[in-house]
């Protein structure tokens, strides 16, 4: 009944065109799962790779916070649905940390490898969630002392590696932003609950393994 339910709401969740609706993502992000969400900033419609943010050079272009900002990030139905029936093309922006998931992100090569060494070693897996040059594997969520330690007891950690914890945030699917589109790379399972994820410490490890041994240690965008 569960996967009869996930399919049913995968095809509600499709426009008459295709494409995702944004809004029944949001709404399952905020109600089923309770991870708090808020509509990000859209790509400036005059060119894809500009944000339309007034930051002429910024990083993460449409796919950021910026009116409302992050602070604002709520899981209720009533605000999610009033943001995007009025901004229906809006990033899908989650604010990891506290309850909800936090993330470590990598490049999308780099990333590919490591979540292959991870399944090599039996690990189970959550979300993970994909844009053309960067994935991020959903974590626990975990506290910046905790982080703290976990990268102190390692000799080096890469430049291109990151995290997103506490008073960060994340793009969530399905999403266009100034990189391109935004993809589960490895997707929720259909069902009702908060999506399992792994502890960040076996998934840093892994990454930082990978990172060392194929060279991928500049910092990158």
């Amino acid at each position: 009944m569960r996967e009869i339910l996930g399919r049913r709401r995968r095809l509600l969740s499709q426009r008459s065109d295709g494409r995702p609706e944004l809004i029944s993502a949001a709404l399952t992000c905020a109600t089923e799962w309770q991870w708090p969400v808020l509509p990000g900033v859209a790509p400036d419609p005059q060119g894809r790779s500009r944000c339309a943010c007034p930051d002429p050079e910024c990083t993460v272009p449409g796919a950021h916070p910026f009116d409302p900002g992050l602070l604002a990030a709520t899981t209720d139905p009533r605000m999610v649905r009033w943001w995007w029936t009025n901004r229906p093309t809006a990033p899908i922006i989650l604010a990891t940390g506290g309850k909800a998931p936090c993330a470590v992100s990598l490049p999308a090569l780099a990333a590919a490898h490591t979540l292959a060494a991870l399944d090599r070693m039996g690990m189970r897996l959550g979300p993970v969630v994909a844009s053309p040059s960067r994935w991020a594997i959903l974590v626990k969520p975990y506290t910046l002392e905790q982080l703290g330690e976990l990268l102190y007891a390692k000799d080096c950690v890469p430049g291109s590696l990151r995290f997103h914890g506490e008073g960060g945030y994340l793009a969530l699917p399905p999403a266009e932003t100034g990189e391109g589109g935004i993809r589960w790379e490895r997707a929720p399972l259909p069902g009702s609950a908060s999506p399992w994820v792994p502890d960040v410490e076996p998934v840093a490890d892994a990454a930082v393994e990978v990172l060392t041994r194929t060279g991928v240690s500049a910092p990158e965008l």
